[in-house]
């Protein structure tokens, strides 16, 4: 049997990351105990509306998340029971909530650092409802084999090391959470386990005591023995001490005190707790609390070394008596916690077959790999974006050259003014109230064969033709007759007459360099034959990147993102540019459309069947 929790306790639990992180445990727990999950319901208003996944087993459970305990309660009329992982400054309201529900009976607070106020305000509330409020600053309630409540017990491989599957016969409640998963592991190596564990916290204020736990596991058949560790401070092991003395009891009691190095201290020191303070003329002693509990027959060791030979002993007694038996080890049949993919791959025990490859960028250490090189490593040693350009798209460190034509070539092209159909659709979507990136994608989307899309065709053609050695009348021929418009030939405002600067800035710095360009100088020949037929038929910017890009070795198929890449910057720059300005929505003059539509007309009677 158990106290306090069971097999019947649900719980709501009260709070964000820290509460998921307590279910995921509970869940373990649950699911070695070869229980249902116990935790129906969430609340947690920042999250209200959602849901929870918590591994249970090897699948998923489905937990939804409520704003308020009374709605998680209401669709959960099987809830008695709340965890509140709630910050300090709101512990107190979140533990009234949970109180004031009717079905809830026990509330357990692992909040730390909660107000004492708020602490004597929740216990008096507690009592005068006949409520259990178990806390502040405890780890939790673990009955073995029955609900675990929080994350007491520890891992896995912990629960089962201390048999918390099934219950022992031993009570056990301490102030420390730490202390307390000790004596749960001393009692399964020098005993059969425990029934119940409790952490009570180390406030000043508890909000339960030793002596109502004892109570309660003097009426419970199956515990026969309990472990209580005490330390400095308040009186509550004195209290102990004092109804395990005043009449016979059928429990054992064991108990160990921590705190008799304040002896050689200050006195008025105060340790870890916030109760783990003696007061200045010695009351609340380590000391005085254990002679107040041997005094009133419970098994006190000198030290905490002692515990475990102690509770072996009562434990002897115990089954020579015949209440407790001995229990044959059954850890081999016990549920064992399924691993997930990365432990199982990291062992060596299966084989996943990859759904992607990825052979640019390795992003399972401390920082992104790009093609192998460390980012921070690149930049402490004066790289710069081209040369991540070059990793990402070709996976080569480019040259200082290389790096320095990339960089005018984003520099050039990064804007075109307003009126082109990416900036325009841009400038349109943020005049009507759209996001940066959504609007910024729409302009991207204009990217194709008549705007900037030409990048990668004149690419792939001038490629084609310098592979095949062809004559650039040969070419030109050839796509008249087997594609149509030459890409990277042709703009609608530039002309031999008005030249475009970028490509003028882009031939000269790349011709100056001393490359190899069979790309660029073929486009240039193209060019010579085109103007001749007409002087708007000239290198525009998108071939001149091409062919350069292409001599630079570049894939085709990454030739369009140069101008996705640089045509971003102005694209953003013309989103923020209206926002600042709170432009207004865009609605076309009249006059800029040419209506040629029908004219007003009558429309007939319409016919209809008798």
């Amino acid at each position: 049997m158990s106290i306090v929790a069971n097999q019947e306790t649900r719980v709501v639990i009260q709070g964000g990351v820290a509460g998921i992180n307590a279910a995921n445990r509970m869940a373990e727990f649950c699911h070695l105990s070869r229980l249902p999950f116990n935790v129906p319901a969430f609340v947690f208003p920042p999250n209200a509306g959602k849901t929870a996944d918590i591994p249970y087993g090897s699948g998923l459970v489905s937990v939804p998340i409520y704003a308020t305990v009374a709605e998680a309660v209401s669709d959960h009329p099987t809830i008695n029971t709340s965890l509140v992982y709630i910050g300090a400054e709101r512990a107190f309201d979140a533990a009234m909530e949970a109180m004031e529900a009717s079905n809830i009976t026990l509330v357990s607070m692992i909040t730390e650092g909660v107000p004492e106020k708020d602490a004597k305000r929740l216990i008096q509330y507690a009592k005068r409802t006949g409520k259990v409020f178990n806390g502040p600053s405890s780890i939790g309630i673990l009955s073995a084999g029955e609900a675990r409540l929080g994350v007491v017990g520890g891992s896995y491989d912990n629960l089962i090391a201390c048999k918390l599957h099934r219950a022992g016969s031993f009570g056990a409640i301490t102030k420390s959470g730490g202390l307390l998963n000790e004596i749960m592991w001393i009692c399964s190596q020098f005993a059969d386990g425990i029934t119940t564990a409790i952490g009570i916290g180390g406030d000043a204020y508890p909000g339960s005591d030793y002596t109502t736990y004892l109570e309660m596991f003097e009426r419970d058949p199956q515990t026969h023995a309990v472990i209580i560790v005490g330390e400095m401070g308040g009186n509550l092991e004195e209290q102990a001490a004092a109804w395990y003395g005043a009449a016979k009891r059928r429990i054992k009691l064991i108990a160990v005190v921590s705190g008799f190095c304040q002896e050689q201290l200050p006195k008025g020191m105060k340790f870890g707790h916030a109760g783990a303070k003696e007061g200045t003329h010695g009351e609340g002693s380590a000391r005085s609390k254990a002679d107040a509990l041997k005094a009133a027959g419970a098994s006190v060791p000198a030290t905490f070394g002692g515990l475990g030979p102690a509770i072996g002993e009562t434990y002897q007694s115990l089954l020579a008596s015949g209440k407790a038996k001995s229990i044959p080890g059954e850890e081999a049949s016990l549920p064992k916690l399924p691993m997930r993919v990365e432990e199982a791959i990291k062992a060596g025990d299966v084989f996943v077959e990859p759904v992607l490859k990825s052979s640019i960028c390795d992003d399972q250490g401390d920082e992104p790999l790009y093609h192998g090189y460390a980012a921070s490593d690149l930049i402490n040693k004066g790289y710069h974006i081209p040369h991540v350009i070059g990793l990402l798209w070709d996976k080569r460190l480019v040259s200082p050259v290389e790096a320095e034509i990339i960089k005018r070539i984003v520099m050039l092209s990064a804007d075109h003014g307003p009126c082109v159909s990416g900036a325009l659709v841009t400038i349109i979507a943020a005049c009507a109230g759209i996001q940066m990136a959504q609007s910024v994608a729409a302009g991207l989307l204009m990217i194709g064969p008549r705007f900037g899309g030409a990048v990668t065709d004149a690419g792939k053609w001038f490629k084609y033709a310098v592979s095949n050695h062809m004559t650039p009348e040969d070419y030109l021929a050839y796509m008249k007759r087997n594609v149509g418009p030459v890409p990277g030939i042709g703009h609608r405002v530039k002309s031999l007459k008005n030249p475009d600067k970028r490509v003028s800035e882009l031939v000269r710095f790349v011709k100056s360099a001393g490359l190899s360009t069979p790309h660029l100088d073929f486009a240039l020949s193209v060019e010579k034959i085109t103007t001749a037929k007409k002087d708007t038929l000239i290198l525009n910017v998108d071939g001149t990147m091409a062919a350069i890009l292409v001599d630079l070795k570049f894939p085709v198929e990454s030739l369009n993102g140069f101008f996705i890449l640089s045509r971003t910057i102005g694209l953003i720059g013309h989103w923020v540019d209206q926002n600042k300005q709170g432009s207004r929505l865009i609605r076309l003059f009249p006059y800029l459309a040419n209506y040629t539509s029908a004219k007003r007309r009558e429309a007939p009677l319409l016919e209809t069947k008798k």
